[in-house]
């Protein structure tokens, strides 16, 4: 990675970053196409209007990251604890990506979009959802509990299981099949 703390405008191919150190950078309004920045040392740097393509972050450390504007589409993102990244500078969205067994707890996160994601194991504990979108999610063992989900969008995410009296559901929405998961914790069959 080059030396200057401020990069900006620019765009990243096929560069592999695997068990680097690249803290305290800032990127402005850069794109990233298959770059892996797996087991990197990512702390304390910024990405703001940043696009990652098909870019593996597989146990990155994020530490006091901030990720404002920045979408990942078709990327990896296994492991990553994005509770630790800087609240104030967190706008993110994810389509296409593998975000099993991350945490996003005591996350504010409004309107986040996942749009065709994988987050089995995901750990939301905490988190403020309220208005987020998980449009043909995989949340096998997701866990949500002491959640704002109101006006979240559930209804054609798969696998959800959640407790109505932990969460915060006000207006939500799910399909059949995800509310009826809300009754799970009761044992009582449907016929």
């Amino acid at each position: 990675m080059t030396e200057s703390t401020l990069i900006e405008d620019k765009s990243f191919e096929n560069h592999d970053y695997s068990e680097t150190i690249i803290t305290k950078k800032e990127f402005y309004n850069c794109n990233f196409l298959k770059c892996n920045f797996s087991n990197t040392n990512l702390s304390d740097s910024e990405f703001v209007d940043c696009d990652f393509n098909e870019c593996n972050f597989t146990m990155a450390q994020i530490k006091n990251t901030g990720f404002n504007n920045v979408s990942f589409v078709n990327c990896k993102l296994m492991g990553l604890d994005f509770s630790k990244c800087n609240s104030a500078l967190f706008s993110v969205s994810f389509n296409n990506s593998n975000l099993d067994y991350t945490s996003f707890t005591k996350k504010k996160m409004k309107k986040t979009k996942f749009s065709n994601c994988s987050l089995k194991q995901t750990d939301f504990e905490e988190a403020d959802l309220s208005q987020a979108t998980f449009e043909n999610c995989n949340l096998q063992d997701a866990n949500f509990m002491r959640c704002i989900l109101e006006k979240t969008d559930f209804s054609t995410a798969k696998n959800i299981t959640l407790d109505p009296e932990q969460n915060k559901l006000k207006q939500a929405k799910f399909s059949v099949e995800g509310a009826l998961s809300l009754l799970s914790k009761y044992k009582i069959e449907i016929g």
